[in-house]
């Protein structure tokens, strides 16, 4: 392991199979996401705090590169649970591993990027009233059905309207689905 660990105990003893417990934490969060900086936990034992009562109050904080952390300080006082050291230290470590592999993938630029929903404007109504067709940017036409158009706006549908829409391929070619309206005809 190496990265330190400072590791503080009020109103609990820090036996060594608690400190054996949280340096294998602190390990399996290296193995998986690489170099932490440094690591603070904090072990509050029951009754020593007023507000948790009989409940153990674990909290851990890492140090990251480029001056990131992760902070696991939330006790959720009503989990019974927490009356376990292990389920407390466990469950406090689970907290931060999400957090820290959140932190890992934004320093590795793997932030989920969404593309925008492709924009268009209504060319025509059939005049059944049970389909019609987008222009989109790039010029060409997509049929939508009735169903496909959000919170029941067909009806306010007319030539000229502007919508988002997402583009899928049908069984004649591709169709617009969840065709909301924009702007002041648009939904909130």
């Amino acid at each position: 392991m190496e990265t330190p660990v400072e590791m503080d105990f009020h109103g609990v003893e820090g036996s060594p199979w608690i400190q054996d417990l949280l340096e294998e934490h602190v390990r399996e969060l290296e193995s998986r996401y690489g170099r932490i900086t440094s690591c603070r936990v904090v072990v509050t034992g029951p009754g020593h705090r007023h507000r948790s009562g009989g409940l153990y109050d674990v909290r851990v904080h890492l140090s990251l590169p480029e001056g990131r952390e992760v902070a696991v300080d939330r006790v959720n006082h009503s989990d019974e649970r927490y009356s376990d050291i292990r389920f407390a230290i466990n469950d406090t470590f689970k907290r931060a591993r999400r957090q820290l592999q959140d932190e890992a993938r934004k320093l590795q630029g793997q932030t989920k990027h969404h593309e925008p929903q492709p924009t268009g404007t209504i060319a025509r109504i059939d005049p059944s009233g049970e389909f019609g067709f987008i222009a989109t940017q790039d010029g060409e036409e997509i049929y939508f059905h009735r169903n496909s158009v959000l919170a029941g706006a067909f009806d306010r549908l007319k030539p000229g309207v502007r919508v988002t829409f997402a583009e899928e391929e049908g069984e004649k070619g591709s169709q617009a689905s969840t065709v909301r309206l924009m702007g002041k005809h648009g939904l909130r």
